[in-house]
């Protein structure tokens, strides 16, 4: 099978380990695949599908990533596969603002220096950013993220890389071609599936663009995906920061987030949207910062991810 690598270069510091699990989120994911060493995704190319592979090389503080796509061999495949990663692992992401402002705050510093090297993930577009929240709404995200793999092996695009199937993520003509009935087979429900072919009919028609949604503000962003069918305010603010990478987006109605952000202050009671808002306001404009940081804390403690690993 045809294949090629190439090498990319993050701003430092930088560790692929932290920044693929605050993507992935859960250990069974099989669209953002990670084995310790390399994260994988299969991505649609064309007709058929390639696989991007991702390594660390390097010290967090000298980072290089070398990159293998196989499936594919041509300049289109290297600048989807550099396209992809760059944004969806942030590789120019500047933190330095925000270590400055950590290193002067004594509740922030010992979070940020555990997790140092986590740059903020992105999904690949507004499209899976939508699919990704409405399928967690009212679940648990263990429970939502098997109704996306089950709606990936299912939909999605497909290669038989490294020995086996892989899958990628669905895309809207995808959804379109299965209807509701089949999307409430594979865990949605009624009203889940007919958000997301009314989702899918729109950004076919590119009636939703990230390009469009990029030039607005964030209470703009959160007006017009406000008007889609099944979008809520965490929703959209799910897609400010996964999605469009508004940093300064802690979504305050994410119950596990708030939770963790309660328990990392010590509050004695939950947390309501309002209460977050002021929790966080202290870390503006990098809220959406702490949240991946306190994402990868729970994830830590239930032991999924080893924080202190060591890149090769």
């Amino acid at each position: 099978m045809r294949s090629f690598t190439f090498t990319l270069k993050p701003r430092p510091p930088f560790r692929l380990d932290l920044t693929a699990w605050a993507l992935r989120r859960r250990a069974r994911n099989v669209v953002d695949r990670w084995d310790g060493a390399t994260y994988r995704r299969v991505l649609a190319f064309g007709l058929s599908s390639m696989e991007v592979a991702t390594t660390q090389m390097g010290s967090p503080e000298d980072p290089r990533l070398s990159v293998t796509v196989t499936g594919a061999d041509d300049a289109r495949a290297r600048a989807k596969a550099s396209q992809f990663v760059t944004q969806t692992l942030g590789l120019e992401s500047d933190l330095a603002p925000f270590y400055y402002l950590a290193r002067h705050d004594k509740r922030l510093r010992p979070l940020v220096e555990q997790f140092r090297g986590l740059k903020p993930p992105r999904f690949p577009t507004v499209f899976e950013t939508l699919v990704n929240a409405i399928a967690c709404q009212q679940l648990s995200l263990t429970v939502g993220i098997e109704v996306l793999n089950r709606t990936s092996r299912e939909c999605g695009p497909a290669g038989a890389f490294g020995g086996a199937t892989q899958f990628g993520f669905p895309g809207p003509q995808d959804l379109l071609r299965v209807g509701p009935h089949k999307l409430r087979h594979l865990g949605f429900s009624y009203s889940k599936a007919h958000s997301l072919l009314e989702l899918s009919r729109k950004t076919s028609s590119a009636k939703i663009h990230a390009g469009n949604l990029a030039l607005l503000n964030n209470e703009k962003v959160i007006n017009f995906l406000s008007e889609l069918r099944g979008v809520g305010r965490w929703t959209a603010e799910y897609v400010l920061l996964r999605g469009l990478g508004r940093i300064d987006v802690f979504p305050g109605d994410d119950v596990g987030a708030r939770n963790r952000l309660a328990l990392w202050l010590g509050r004695e009671g939950p947390l309501d949207y309002e209460g977050v808002r002021r929790a966080v306001r202290r870390w503006h404009p990098y809220a959406g910062l702490v949240y991946f940081h306190l994402l990868l804390a729970g994830l830590a403690a239930s032991g999924d991810l080893d924080p202190i690993a060591a890149v090769a």
